[in-house]
């Protein structure tokens, strides 16, 4: 019975990295293996931005990334990619004959959590004191 209903789903690998690719006010949220290269991730964004690879460039930071390179090679690496806190990856578009300047614009600010949905202390919750 050992290992029985503790199969790692394909989105739980320890390999996969989880990304946001962000330019101006869009952002795209994107999983990849480390190991597939810069490459694979401008086609992600060609389908769904509709601009071919060869018209972007991607950064992380301020570090333009070489489509040769795998993701771990530049640093995503489960560890530091996870689906919940991706890796930001930066987008530039082709404007005529150079590349746009890098821009984000800042995202609006969730809500606060409602006060029942806040994580606990683990040594000083509500109901373990009440049990106690």
């Amino acid at each position: 019975m050992e290992g029985r209903g503790f199969a790692l789903t394909p989105a739980r690998r320890p390999q996969d990295v989880f990304l946001v690719i962000r330019r101006h006010q869009t952002t795209i949220f994107a999983d990849a293996k480390a190991s597939s290269a810069v490459f694979g991730l401008k086609r992600i964004v060609d389908g769904i931005l509709k601009r071919p690879p060869d018209e972007q460039r991607l950064y992380k930071d301020d570090q333009l990334l070489d489509d040769g390179k795998t993701l771990g090679e530049c640093g995503f690496t489960s560890p530091t990619a996870r689906p919940q806190a991706p890796a930001t990856v930066r987008l530039a578009f082709r404007a005529e004959d150079a590349f746009e300047a890098l821009c984000i614009e800042p995202c609006s600010s969730p809500p606060e959590l409602p006060d029942v949905m806040k994580p606990q202390d683990s040594g000083s919750s509500a109901n373990e004191q009440a049990v106690q």
